[in-house]
């Protein structure tokens, strides 16, 4: 059999204005900070319309002991909880994957195990688990969390959480619930059946999972880390990885750097799928693409207290240097590529939101559909991505421009699908289905 060529991975992060923070004072922009399914609904049905491979939702959970000093210049009060969205969500789609984002420092394994499980199910096999270990102060507050583990810590305890909840998706053999014997009164053979006992550094279970075994056997694994702790971490756990570039040559390091540590784990480098973050304006001409960019610039408040990589700079000039500031707990590689970048160019604070911020460090490509399809298809030949996770600036309009404008493009070129070919996260994904290691045992020791 030929080998199957090839093909781009594109994921949606949707949010409720787009990712500029200057998105909701558009004037097309849906105002309102009031939850509205509608709203998502359109939003995904339109990523399944590209044939996109996931849409996927952050959470930045709790806001606990929050500075209200500018809480009331930015958007909030309009998301929904993942979960619960993508519940609703997998009933009005079909083929699109749905990944959530759920912080392993607020939950417990057996919990999580049989609502992602459950997810599964609902939705046919199209979930994916961004996996999140950061504790800011404000989510630490929100939970009463009195002692937060290090940076270290956070990354072993998501780490055994997630062995925790493998270990519980394989409660039973696939295919266990599959045969009832009514004549003899034998529901599901015992023999299908894995307790799990697990006694760890931050875990303790002795159950089993009331949930036959996910459809994709386990959903698709995603992290986001910069960090050498967190590539490690993704490296032996994630399926897929949200990274952060704005130059060829550093996604390039990254890409070889993460790729080269999954041998020690007997893992193959396509099995991980590292997909940074783009973010994008769309015009006839190049011009015009900078002109819708330039409008959302101009929206960004400096009014207010000044974040800048966990940092608080209110007070400094705003037009003077980056200060020397420690590195902060969470978000240690973005603020490696901040500083960077800041000593690079030379860039003030303000040029550093203005770069920065407005995108998470992402890249940004202004241009034309032809001329982003080009900066796509450059990095994904030469080994600065898999693919993307699009970060639109503005929604709708951004994604419905990429959707119609630029996916033609990459069809055309051959790197992107015309039809979805499977059902599952996974098949979209190329990315194989995980056997259950207590069947393998069971067949063994026949």
């Amino acid at each position: 059999m030929a080998p199957q060529k090839r093909q781009l991975v594109l994921n949606v992060f949707l949010t409720r204005h787009g990712h500029h923070p200057g998105a909701w004072r558009q004037p097309q922009s849906p105002g309102g900070g009031n939850p509205s399914f509608a709203y998502w609904a359109e939003q995904v049905k339109t990523a399944e319309r590209g044939k996109l491979d996931a849409v996927f939702f952050a959470d930045f959970v709790g806001n606990g002991g929050a500075d209200v000093r500018g809480a009331g210049r930015r958007p909030a009060g309009q998301g929904f909880e993942p979960l619960t969205l993508a519940g609703a969500l997998s009933a009005i789609t079909d083929k699109i994957g749905i990944v959530v984002t759920v912080n392993t420092n607020f939950n417990e394994p057996f919990n999580l195990a049989r609502r992602i499980a459950s997810l599964d199910h609902l939705s046919g096999g199209r979930i994916g688990w961004n996996v999140v270990s950061s504790l800011s102060d404000g989510a630490g507050k929100s939970f009463g969390v009195e002692n937060p583990l290090e940076h270290a810590e956070r990354y072993a305890r998501a780490g055994e959480f997630i062995d925790v909840t493998r270990r519980l998706w394989d409660s039973y053999d696939d295919g266990a619930f599959d045969h009832p014997n009514k004549e003899a009164g034998i529901f599901l053979d015992p023999a299908s059946v894995h307790p799990v006992h697990h006694e760890g550094r931050f875990f303790n279970v002795n159950t089993l999972l009331d949930i036959a075994r996910p459809i994709q056997g386990y959903p698709v694994i995603v992290q986001a880390g910069n960090s050498d702790t967190g590539r490690e971490f993704a490296a032996k756990y994630a399926e897929m990885i949200y990274a952060s570039a704005q130059f060829l040559e550093d996604a390039q390091a990254y890409y070889r750097d993460v790729k080269g540590r999954l041998a020690k784990y007997g893992r193959h480098p396509d099995h991980l799928k590292i997909t940074p973050g783009l973010s994008y304006a769309i015009g006839s001409s190049e011009q015009e693409a900078r002109d819708k960019f330039e409008a959302l610039q101009a929206s960004v408040n400096f009014t207010g207290p000044i974040e800048l990589g966990g940092h608080d700079l209110t007070g400094y000039d705003l037009d003077g240097p980056l200060p020397d500031l420690p590195e902060p707990a969470n978000g240690k590689g973005r603020w490696q590529q901040l500083v960077t970048l800041a000593r690079r160019e030379n860039l003030s604070i303000r040029q550093l939101i203005l770069r920065f911020n407005v995108v998470r460090g992402h890249r940004v490509l202004l241009g034309t559909p032809d001329q982003i399809a080009d900066q796509i298809e450059d990095w994904f030949v030469k080994g600065g991505a898999d693919g993307f996770n699009l970060i639109p600036p503005l929604l709708p309009d951004s994604l419905r421009d990429f959707v119609d404008l630029v996916i033609p493009q990459l069809q055309r070129r051959g790197i992107f699908r015309t039809e979805y070919e499977g059902t599952t996260l996974r098949e979209h994904l190329n990315l194989p289905r995980p056997a259950n290691p207590n069947t393998r045992r069971a067949v063994a020791a026949e």
